[in-house]
């Protein structure tokens, strides 16, 4: 069993813990994951680590509470345990010798991007962060970004702070303004990193992609995380739980990871009530 050590909300639909976890953290890097269980009878879930304190041994999570498992994760308070909590897994990010990063986050995908700006940071990297979100209400972890930024530009779908707009706008207009990068790292929704590659394509900045797809035992043994890649006219088959998550942008095929993601959200809305029902019913 793992306990939790804190707990604390970051907006309504996001919640952050940090979980007893001593060898995992001794060895946690960013960009990699671990994969829960809540109980003995609870589904697998894949989370990305959020960071680590080899010192005190624990490892931070950040989860949207969005279906049946991040809904009863949620329901545990610190000091109470759960089940299951394997890794390190997964790549990291590369970051070894750049100088000049642009770091992109879209919503909760800003949990992963946050440990990789913190670590370019930390190196010595000169970095820009560009993070999105729908409105205001749902802002989570700008102060942390403006810590290991040069720069910071927070974007909102709707106008309500910051730049009105997407991720993309600021994006182009600094390529369009002569502004070079050695690499761009996004993470987010998958739309949303499909056009910040479009975008960066004419300018030929290599980008990175942290992939999110459907996953289940986090070993390249069930196959449900593969993607497919463009690669010299080729199309290749990956798993993003062991070649990954982080790939070359420009050779995803989105298209079809967007496909794939959309296969069982109606099993996941189903599930979403049964345990909204099952909450209910305890209350």
């Amino acid at each position: 069993m793992y306990q939790i050590i804190r707990k604390r909300e970051l907006n309504s639909s996001v919640t952050e813990m940090e979980i007893l976890a001593p060898l995992v953290a001794k060895k946690a890097k960013p960009g990699q994951f671990i994969i829960l269980r809540v109980d003995e009878e609870g589904e697998r879930i894949p989370l990305t680590i959020a960071g680590a304190n080899p010192e005190e041994g624990t490892v931070k999570i950040i989860f949207q509470i969005v279906g049946a498992t991040t809904i009863q994760l949620n329901q545990k308070q610190a000091g109470e345990s759960i089940q299951d909590f394997t890794g390190p897994l997964g790549t990291a990010t590369a970051i070894e010798g750049k100088k000049k990063v642009c770091v992109i986050g879209g919503g909760v995908g800003c949990a992963i991007a946050m440990p990789v700006a913190k670590a370019l940071h930390e190196q010595g990297t000169e970095v820009t962060s560009i993070i999105g979100f729908r409105s205001k209400d749902i802002l989570i972890l700008e102060d942390e970004f403006k810590s290991f930024s040069d720069k910071l530009v927070v974007t909102t779908d709707d106008g309500s702070y910051g730049f009105h707009g997407n991720v993309t706008e600021p994006l182009k207009e600094m390529l369009e303004n002569g502004e070079t990068f050695d690499e761009i790292i996004t993470i987010g929704p998958l739309i949303m990193m499909k056009f910040v590659v479009a975008a960066a394509r004419p300018f030929n900045v290599p980008v990175t992609v942290s992939m999110n797809p459907i996953m289940i035992d986090g070993t390249g043994m069930c196959g449900g995380c593969r993607l497919t890649l463009n690669q010299d006219g080729n199309r290749v088959t990956k798993f993003a739980c062991v070649d990954g998550p982080d790939f070359n942008g420009y050779e995803v095929d989105f298209d079809e990871a967007m496909s794939r993601n959309r296969m069982y959200t109606s099993f996941e809305a189903h599930k979403r009530d049964e345990a909204c029902n099952l909450m209910k019913e305890a209350q």
